[in-house]
């Protein structure tokens, strides 16, 4: 039997906090092919207060115009809440993160149909960080290029090639996390993909007993993750790769104070879903149109990184990268 991520208190609490904003989109509609009059996106957009409705309304209008249907959009209290409003077809769409996706296609047949683009990348790995090279590191540490601010940064093990541009991609390394028994590791909280579940998932995997083997140093963000490995405060730190260039000012040396020596699985972005309830034919629409929209005009991809903090969407969903994910989570529910 499955685990769910979620309490059906807590569900109840925040399908409520949707109340009202339900759309003509039944199930009826999908079993004869027809199309609602309207559909609801759901989603916990980066703007607040009374620039919302301001920053939702050029995502809606392209969406509206492009279906011939209203399109409208509904703000979430956080990323779960999307997925209990898909469940009660308050929103028919959700634009939430990878392990409410998880759950969306899970718990209510939704349909995975874009994942996030940030930067180029649709996933991203997890670092094992450490100013203690000579027990982690299997070979002499190289400098490669963290082209998305031209800093050189430190790694081993394989993780990067010398000058050259860093790649982020993982699994890599894992094998000298077997090395932290006994040492102090700082770990952000235990909500974190990057800063705790994959970094305590990929120790567990090498032999690690995360509760009895290390000395958790508890940090809060991935900035003081990595301060915490170049201060000293511990022998190894875990953040998104690549959190380094977080700290460039304040440790202009940090590539010679945390050498990243290990990457984890991919972590999924997170995407967009849809409603089983939807015909087939507008969401292979919607999809078209939401994958276009950032390169439809200027104002689209800055209405896009600014409401969800995104540079793209894409069609390429890696669906077995949110099934792990959803695994993962899986580990830490409670």
């Amino acid at each position: 039997m499955r685990k769910t991520l979620l309490t059906p208190v807590a569900a109840g609490a925040l399908v409520l906090g949707l109340a009202g904003c339900g759309s003509a989109s039944s199930g009826d509609e999908a079993a004869d092919g027809a199309w609602p009059e309207e559909i609801t996106i759901s989603l916990v957009p980066s703007v607040e207060g009374e620039d919302l409705a301001e920053a939702l309304d050029p995502l809606t209008s392209y969406l509206s115009e492009g279906l011939g249907i209203e399109v409208t959009g509904v703000v979430a209290n956080d990323y779960t809440a999307t997925v209990e409003a898909l469940g009660a077809d308050q929103a028919q769409v959700v634009i939430t993160d990878a392990g409410s996706l998880y759950n969306a296609v899970e718990r209510y047949d939704a349909e995975l149909i874009l994942r996030d683009v940030r930067f180029g990348a649709t996933s991203y790995a997890a670092v094992a960080y450490t100013n203690d090279p000579d027990t982690y590191c299997e070979d002499e540490p190289v400098m490669a290029t963290y082209d998305a601010s031209g800093i050189e940064l430190s790694f081993c093990n394989g993780t990067e090639e010398a000058a050259a541009s860093a790649t982020g991609q993982g699994p890599a390394g894992l094998e000298a996390l077997a090395n932290v028994d006994g040492a102090a590791v700082a770990l952000q909280a235990a909500t974190s993909p990057a800063g705790y579940q994959y970094p305590v998932v990929a120790m567990r995997e090498q032999g690690i007993d995360t509760d009895a083997d290390i000395e958790q140093v508890p940090v809060e963000g991935n900035n003081n993750a990595v301060l915490a490995v170049a201060n000293g405060d511990a022998e190894v730190g875990f953040a998104y790769w690549d959190a380094r260039t977080t700290v460039t000012e304040e440790v202009p040396d940090i590539a010679d104070k945390a050498v990243a020596f290990a990457y984890t699985e991919m972590i999924p972005n997170g995407g967009v879903a849809a409603s089983s309830t939807l015909p087939d034919d507008l969401v292979a629409e919607l999809t078209t149109l939401m994958d276009d929209y950032a390169d439809s005009s200027e104002e689209a991809a800055t209405v896009m990184f600014d409401l969800v903090g995104l540079s793209d969407w894409t069609s390429e969903t890696a669906d077995e990268e949110i099934t792990r994910y959803g695994e993962i989570l899986e580990q830490f529910a409670n």
